[in-house]
């Protein structure tokens, strides 16, 4: 962690806190302490899964009663019930009829959640984490997003001086935090907050944002607090000397729409990605080829980061896919900080084709040959439109030599006259190119595939990528001219 294990409020916010436990990943009990006030979050390795309180107004019972679910006679009833039998009283409120599973779960979730947006109006009080095993007799496991419910309970202040005080100075220059765990974070930013964040450019100080924003100060000053609390905006800058402001990946921030953000991410497809890491190497990890551009590398960096966040994927989860996610979302990072740096590729790329060649050395020639002899075959059942036939003798081509460009390129031709294996298409394209990125035929190839799709933005970017290496390209120009039709 990077606080310590015991403090208090006034010298680590309760922000800072939580972040620490989330960012160490840590399994254990955040207690706070306020006068005869004692209140416990419980994490499970950085989520906050349950939280309990000694204050009466926060226990079960008075949540539902406060939120209209059950009456003052059912209650009463229920917790005569519960002294006589020694049961929790949810279960009570069940059995008895007077409250549904679904509301008994949606009234727990509301009393954890309401619990600890309480705690963000603490200006002060002592708080501990003792790391360890959780009590599980006593405690619901939920699934909570520690940044919203960081959000949430900033919004909750309404103490214009406690914002001044915490907020930075009015003549601080704002920029846009370029680090992907605080940007894509499971956050629903209001309406307010999305426009402030549009003013952030890394030019403006925070007065300027005042005069800007068209709204009133506190609201402009609480929006910025709100922002910089939850780490989207930033005082430092982080981009590199001489580098453009990131102008798109604030467009990316900005242009996700609220009902968008609850996109499930399919477990399958965690699982696959999770299990293929080990056999991928950086520029596979990002799904760009070796000859990309450092542009494209940093919007590949984006858009996964976005997409396997492990704060986004809450509500599709399964047991054991949220240490998947973090380990791609970890992978994700480790191939840009090598790619994203121009000495680090050019060393990567040097290790690459040394442990290319290394593989072709080490292959028997019987390997090569019947790897030509497999793809000899698969052209002549390719020429008799036998595509299933063909494609397995491309494919077993592939495992018996997959440095070859022209053996992928082919299985790719077959399988897409095969119906559902257009994906698998794809990606045996993509290898072809991965494998000669200086080829144009293999982007034109590509472009083909994705015309033929009815991709025309893809393959119009992909026949553009080809007549950069060849501007004579045939097939690529035309690729182009049938895109007019």
């Amino acid at each position: 962690m990077d606080i310590p294990i015991t403090g208090r409020l006034k010298e680590y916010s309760l922000p800072k806190v939580f972040t620490g436990i989330q960012k160490a990943r840590k399994t254990g009990v955040l207690t706070l302490r306020k006068d005869s006030l004692q209140k416990k979050i419980y994490f499970k390795k950085g989520d906050a899964i349950f939280a309990s309180s000694n204050y009466e107004d926060d226990r079960l019972g008075e949540m539902l009663l406060k939120a209209g679910k059950i009456t003052v006679d059912q209650y009463d009833h229920a917790v005569g019930v519960m002294k006589n039998t020694g049961k929790r009283l949810g279960g009570i409120l069940v059995e008895l009829g007077f409250l549904s599973p679904k509301d008994l779960f949606w009234g727990v979730k509301f009393q954890v959640r309401e619990i600890i947006y309480s705690l963000f109006l603490w200006e002060d009080g002592e708080y501990s984490f003792m790391e360890g095993d959780l009590p599980t007799e006593e405690v619901i496991t939920l699934r909570m997003s520690i940044a919203n419910l960081i959000y949430e309970g900033v919004k909750r202040i309404e103490n214009w001086t406690r914002i001044k005080k915490e907020s930075p100075p009015l003549d601080t220059v704002l920029h846009l935090s370029l680090d992907p765990m605080t940007l894509f974070q499971d956050i629903e930013l209001a309406e307010e907050d999305r426009k402030i964040l549009s003013l952030i450019d890394g030019k403006r100080t925070i007065k300027e944002i005042f005069n800007s924003s068209g709204m009133d100060n506190f609201k402009t000053l609480k929006a910025i607090y709100v922002l910089t609390t939850i780490g989207m905006a930033a005082v430092k800058a982080e981009e590199k000397e001489g580098e453009e402001p990131a102008v798109e990946i604030l467009e990316e921030v900005l242009s996700a729409k609220p009902e968008g953000r609850k996109e499930e991410l399919l477990i399958e497809k965690i699982h696959k990605f999770f299990n293929g890491l080990d056999d991928m190497n950086h520029y596979q990890v990002l799904g760009v080829d070796p000859g990309v551009s450092p542009s494209d590398i940093k919007k590949a960096y984006y858009r996964l980061s976005k997409k396997y966040h492990p704060d986004r994927h809450f509500e599709s989860q399964e047991e054991g896919s949220q240490d998947e996610l973090t380990a791609i979302f970890d992978r994700i990072n480790k191939a840009y900080e090598v790619l994203g740096d121009d000495g680090r590729r050019a060393e990567y790329d040097l290790s690459l084709s040394r442990a290319r060649l290394s593989s072709v050395a080490g292959k028997e020639e019987s390997d090569f040959r019947s790897a030509e002899e497999q793809f000899r075959k698969g052209v002549e059942k390719l020429k008799k439109k036998n595509y299933k036939e063909a494609s397995e003798s491309f494919n077993q081509a592939t495992e018996l030599n997959p440095q070859k460009a022209l053996y992928w390129s082919h299985l790719a031709l077959s399988l897409s006259q095969i119906p559902k294996k257009l994906h698998d298409a794809e990606e045996a394209c993509k290898r072809a190119i991965e494998l000669e990125p200086r080829n144009d035929e293999n982007y034109s190839n590509l472009g083909l595939f994705y015309l033929k799709a009815g991709l025309k933005k893809k393959a119009e970017a992909q026949f553009n990528e080809a007549l950069k290496r060849n501007p004579k390209s045939q097939k690529a120009l035309k690729g182009l001219k049938d895109l007019q039709k």
